[in-house]
């Protein structure tokens, strides 16, 4: 018998569902979030909002794939913290005018503790942009999308 291939193109379905002005209950593999506006912009708070969620999807990526990296190349990270600053040129979304590139910079700092070599942690960089699918749409939108790696020993464990 053969081993399983597994498919390489999917399609998938995700729902929302207009709950509000300002909140959309996404249902997706039998999950429910909320995409929401904050209070001060008429919405109720209970989610980001989709810009937020755009960024946090980006933090999220980042850190699925560096981690699946490292367990491809033998790395072991310990620890991994990461921030967004994001600059958000807020002028479509007002209605102001149309932007072409709504978010001209996105820088995420990436604290990683691990005891891989200095060639080990690049080769995890260099396919970090070879393979996140947010990130490479995220560059192709045209928005400069740093990534500030701060890698420290890893500590053994107590």
């Amino acid at each position: 018998m053969g081993a399983v291939r597994e498919k390489m193109v999917v399609k998938w379905r995700m729902e929302g569902e207009a709950a509000s002005h300002s909140r959309t209950d996404i249902r997706i593999r039998g999950l429910t979030t909320q995409i929401d506006e904050p209070v001060e912009r008429g919405g109720t708070n209970q989610g980001l909002t989709p810009t937020e969620t755009l960024v946090a999807a980006l933090v999220g990526c980042t850190n699925v794939i560096s981690h699946k990296i490292a367990k491809k190349n033998g790395i072991e990270l310990a620890h991994m913290h990461i921030h967004a600053d994001v600059e958000f040129d807020r002028r479509g979304v007002t209605l102001t005018e149309d932007v072409a590139v709504p978010f001209p910079a996105i820088t995420l700092n990436i604290d990683v503790g691990t005891n891989a070599s200095a060639e080990q942690m690049h080769r995890l960089q260099a396919e970090l942009a070879m393979f996140c699918p947010l990130a490479k749409l995220i560059r192709a939108s045209g928005t400069v999308l740093n990534e500030v790696w701060h890698i420290t020993p890893a500590t053994p464990e107590a």
